[in-house]
């Protein structure tokens, strides 16, 4: 039985200068996108540490570990109840992440699709899927945007309730896209031998894949949930069954 066993804890991670770049961008999804405008290669010369990467190209250490810095990101979002002030941080936490997740995701897919097409492993039709998906959470993003969260904002109606019903279901739709990627990437688990682009990309994928179930987890079980009205049971029947 050859069978490979992966240690499925994850790994300690913190962000400090002695550290690897090659490792910060495994760890650290978004940093890619950071590395890739600094001309850092994360890649090829991944064991670089980031002091020395930094030094080489005369870059300022300290802006570039609070630029990383910021991509730690946490989900408060127990805090908040009131919807106004929910509906502000689903913007902030998951709509502006996921706008810049899904470039650099597609942008990573694409190069590992190319590079290693013929690796039995390769997540072949990953981009195209990716690619998809972003236009249809952009779209819905934007709907959310410009008049169902206004509307919530608001104290909601009955033209907000019909928008919730529509974004349940498409909710549901993005919940199959995330299981076909799992699918396409043994769920988010490189092969052995992958390349820091390749580890770096299924990094990513694992965390979008958190991110967007905890996006829609708030949307449907919290926001959306306030806004609805639950019908109360039917009484029970006294017919004797003469009348059926």
């Amino acid at each position: 039985m050859n069978a490979r066993i992966r240690n499925t804890q994850p790994e300690p991670f913190a962000l400090h200068a002695a550290q690897p770049i090659g490792q910060i961008a495994i760890h650290l999804p978004g940093s890619t996108a950071v590395f890739r405008r600094l001309k850092l290669d994360f890649c090829c010369g991944g064991q670089i540490s980031l002091g020395q990467a930094t030094a080489d190209k005369g870059q300022d250490l300290q802006a570039v570990l609070n630029e990383l810095g910021a991509l730690e990101r946490a989900d408060s979002s127990l805090e908040f109840t009131d919807p106004a002030t929910l509906i502000d941080h689903i913007l902030e936490r998951y709509h502006a992440v996921h706008r810049d997740q899904l470039p650099e995701l597609l942008r990573m897919a694409r190069r590992v699709e190319a590079v290693h097409r013929d690796h039995p492993e390769v997540p072949a039709g990953l981009a195209e899927l990716l690619e998809q998906a972003e236009k249809n959470l952009l779209d819905q993003m934007d709907v959310e945007e410009s008049s169902v969260f206004p509307l919530l904002k608001a104290g909601g109606s009955a033209k907000a309730k019909q928008a919730i019903d529509t974004l349940r279901a498409e909710h549901t739709a993005h919940g199959a896209m995330l299981m076909q990627m799992l699918a396409l990437t043994q769920n988010a688990i490189p092969p052995d031998g992958a390349c820091n682009t390749w580890r770096a990309l299924y990094s990513g994928i694992a965390q979008f894949h958190d991110d967007l179930s905890r996006h829609i987890h708030l949307e449907n079980n919290v926001l959306f949930s306030q806004f609805e009205v639950v019908l109360p049971a039917p009484a029970p029947s006294t017919c004797c069954g003469s009348c059926c």
